[in-house]
């Protein structure tokens, strides 16, 4: 065991930032300039903690990690997610705060990276011992709520929350009800980001992006590139083990993959839409980090 100073705060890093960004090759040059035996690498992403979801989520290869660990990728299958809930915010932090824990138990380095900021708020919260109360499942509720469609289910929660009606994905309706669940238990969608900097450990906040135009271009660049490489192929797969309605939650590209599926969209619609998309997404993403990390 590693003797510690009460007085110094142990280190972790985290680097976050849009989709595209270069988080993780960034991560990994990081790691290797700490030292490949004393830096690990803990992913912050919420589609690449599906063993199922590679090319679709971005997921970094074993090649591109350069032999640094790498923690939270493909840890739970989507098989689970069929009957249940997807890999929350708080199921996330339970599982990485107890990774992150270890390696500074063990002297080393954490570098939290991803682009999901209520991964890495919940986090850091955990960490922090300021972790929101658990809001479990209300059948019932979800029962009700899900005959309703997306466009009523916005309409309940701005009425409720205008707060979180503002962040959050109007279509999605798994988190439409996810947040309608927590309001009907706390009465709010409490904002976890006023605990951020009252830190027990020393967070270097570390910011990627590129330019607008850099930004574009690598967006476009990397989805040619996974397509080319079979993104479709295992598309269709994710499309028969769990349905158009659960793959549509799931992202953009499970999205408009699920719509070039059902015949909705053709290959050449799909190329020039989700790059588009995957470019609004980052702007939000960029707006979110700003209010919430800054």
């Amino acid at each position: 065991m590693v003797q510690k100073n009460p007085k110094i705060k142990q280190k972790i890093i985290v680097i976050y930032g849009p989709t595209s960004s270069g988080k993780s090759d960034y991560a990994v040059k990081l790691a290797l300039e700490i030292g490949k035996d004393k830096a690990k690498i803990i992913s912050a992403d919420s589609r690449q903690v599906y063993k199922e979801l590679n090319l679709l989520s971005g997921k970094v290869t074993k090649a591109e990690m350069l032999g640094v660990k790498h923690h939270m990728l493909s840890i739970v299958s989507l098989v689970n997610i069929k009957n249940a809930d997807f890999y929350s915010a708080s199921d996330y932090a339970n599982s990485a705060s107890q990774i992150v824990l270890g390696i500074l138990e063990s002297g080393k380095t954490p570098i939290v990276c991803g682009g999901t900021g209520f991964y890495i708020q919940a986090l850091v919260n955990k960490l922090n011992n300021t972790s929101l109360p658990e809001v479990p499942p209300n059948k019932k509720l979800r029962e009700k709520l899900n005959k309703l469609n997306t466009t009523e289910l916005f309409e309940i929660l701005k009425n409720k929350d205008a707060i979180r009606a503002k962040s959050i994905d109007s279509k999605n309706k798994v988190r439409l009800i996810r947040a309608l669940e927590i309001i009907e238990t706390l009465g709010m969608v409490p904002v976890q980001g006023s605990t951020l900097h009252k830190n027990k450990y020393e967070i270097e906040w570390v910011r990627l992006d590129l330019d607008n135009t850099g930004l574009k271009n690598k967006i476009e660049k990397r989805l040619a590139e996974r397509i080319s490489l079979g993104m479709l192929d295992e598309a269709q797969k994710v499309y028969k083990l769990i349905g158009s309605e659960k793959m549509q939650a799931l992202g953009l590209e499970c999205k408009y993959s699920a719509m070039f599926i059902e015949g909705e969209i053709n290959l050449e619609e799909l190329k020039t839409i989700l790059p588009t998309k995957i470019w609004q997404y980052a702007k939000r993403q960029r707006t979110w980090f700003k209010k919430q990390f800054n």
